[in-house]
């Protein structure tokens, strides 16, 4: 069974239409099941082996049946037939391994991770919102950085994460087709501009500047 999603996505994929939610969904699930890999594993080798695996499988599906394996299904199911091919999804996992360094990440390394994970994620996700517009790709940077920030236990590297976060840029106003994307970047920017230590993800106060982006896309 693939992780649960944290509630900020979970009340973003409220907003998404019926037709679309279930894609969106298994995207953000699979991201959510790579990043279990690294939060189960205690050895990174062994982590390394296994988001590997995750790689291939997802490759593979552009030219086999999925095997019995249900996150896997659920892609070939709902997010191929929708034009995301298995090699586009497997570039997420890049930017999961690059948070298998023993030691704190620096920029390069920071913004190779935001760009593999959170700009490609967010990428794909706009394709299947079926939405566009410029500056998406850098909001889901400073969306996994403010993610990095929240799972770390580095303060030195959550910080870190949080200033590069602050220096990405947004799209001036979301298009409503894309604002469930929105709805996270709102909060990866206020997680940016008030810094350690973080918020609780779900309190009412974060809840609340997700409607209100919502509503203005801003």
């Amino acid at each position: 069974m693939s992780p649960d999603l944290d509630p900020e996505r979970q009340l973003a994929l409220a907003y998404v239409p019926a037709a679309k939610r279930a894609a969106l969904e298994t995207l953000w699930r699979l991201d959510a099941t790579l990043g279990s890999v690294l939060a189960t594993g205690r050895d990174p080798l062994i982590s390394r082996i296994r988001l590997a695996w995750w790689r291939e499988s997802l490759e593979k599906l552009d030219r086999e049946r999925a095997p019995a394996e249900p996150m896997l299904e659920a892609v070939a199911r709902h997010i191929l037939p929708a034009g995301v091919t298995g090699a586009e999804l497997s570039g997420i996992e890049e930017g999961w391994a690059v948070l298998l360094s023993p030691d704190p990440l620096g920029l390069d390394a920071l913004q190779h991770y935001a760009e593999a994970r959170g700009g490609r994620l967010f990428l794909l996700s706009a394709r299947l919102l079926g939405g566009e517009a410029s500056g998406v790709a850098a909001a889901g940077e400073a969306w996994a950085l403010a993610d990095l920030a929240r799972r770390s236990g580095r303060p030195e590297e959550a910080g870190a994460a949080l200033r590069a976060a602050s220096s990405t840029a947004s799209p001036p106003r979301w298009p409503s087709p894309l604002r469930p994307l929105g709805m996270l970047a709102a909060l990866a920017r206020r997680d940016a501009q008030r810094g350690l230590p973080l918020e609780a993800q779900g309190s009412p106060a974060r809840m609340l500047r997700m409607l209100r982006h919502r509503l203005t896309g801003r």
